[in-house]
């Protein structure tokens, strides 16, 4: 077993290169004491922005999504970051442009190309929301900046921190089922418990998770902590969810719901679940 945060050019502090809905940056001054101090692979099987893996740095490291153009775009800032960065180049930010890129088809381009649509997207649409309707297409509309960066300096830094990571294109049970071990430290951010009326704006697959999900969730919540394993999971903080996890430790977290429309109802609770 080995120290992951002793290891792997422990200077290097990434940060994510997209804003997703329900990212954890805001959570990682909570997160950061319960990371174990030692423990071998680090897998993460719902990625999304990844605030953690990337302010983490693992040495050894799994990370996996449902979402198809997520995972394209991990791979090629991994692997061509600087060739991204030039197609990024070409984009402008206009409303014509921006509807224009929005209706290609993602699987009619290249993994390049899919990439630097996605970020794009991401970083022109209405407030960073990555959201897609019951066909999977992205129905964003156009966010009205007034400027758009596209910050070369972090996606180089996240290509670095990627580098040697397993990126895999797969649902969460696939993933704990076939890649992890005794030892490893895994960390579990789910859709979460919806605990209002527009919960659902944030679903970011066409596919939904449903309150049978979650139970199965929790059922291999409790076998990787039976296996040996460090396990971390966030959540809403709802009667249902606390009931799934009541025999482990919950700590209750204020958060800012950044993305929400109303400003009033912009602080909540998140739970951060403790299995070891």
């Amino acid at each position: 077993m080995q120290t992951e945060l002793a290891s792997k050019d422990i200077q290097l502090r990434g940060k994510p290169f997209l804003k997703w809905a329900g990212g954890k940056t805001q959570l990682l001054s909570s997160l950061a004491p319960l990371i174990p101090d030692k423990y071998d692979k680090y897998i993460e099987p719902f990625i999304g922005g990844g605030a953690l893996y990337f302010h983490l740095n693992p040495t050894q490291s799994i990370i996996a999504d449902l979402n198809e153009e997520l995972i394209v775009t991990y791979i090629q800032v991994r692997d061509k970051v600087e060739d991204l960065i030039i197609k990024l180049k070409d984009f402008k930010n206009t409303e014509e442009d921006y509807y224009k890129i929005r209706a290609l088809e993602p699987t009619s381009l290249s993994e390049m190309e899919r990439a630097a649509r996605f970020i794009y997207l991401n970083k022109t649409c209405f407030n960073g929301l990555y959201r897609v309707n019951k066909k999977g297409k992205f129905n964003v509309p156009y966010g009205k900046r007034s400027k758009v960066v596209f910050d070369e300096e972090r996606l180089r830094n996240a290509s670095k921190i990627l580098a040697g990571t397993k990126i895999l294109h797969a649902n969460y049970i696939e993933v704990l089922r076939d890649q992890v071990s005794k030892g490893d430290f895994i960390f579990l951010d789910p859709p979460y418990f919806p605990v209002g009326k527009f919960s659902d704006f944030k679903r970011y697959t066409k596919e939904f998770f449903y309150e049978q999900d979650h139970i199965e969730l929790r059922n291999k919540f409790a076998e990787l902590v039976e296996k040996g394993c460090y396990v971390l999971l966030t959540n809403s903080n709802h009667p249902s969810i606390l009931e799934l996890y009541k025999d482990f430790e919950i700590i209750e977290v204020s958060t800012k719901r950044l993305i929400n429309r109303n400003a009033s109802n912009r602080k909540g609770v998140d739970i951060i679940v403790v299995g070891k």
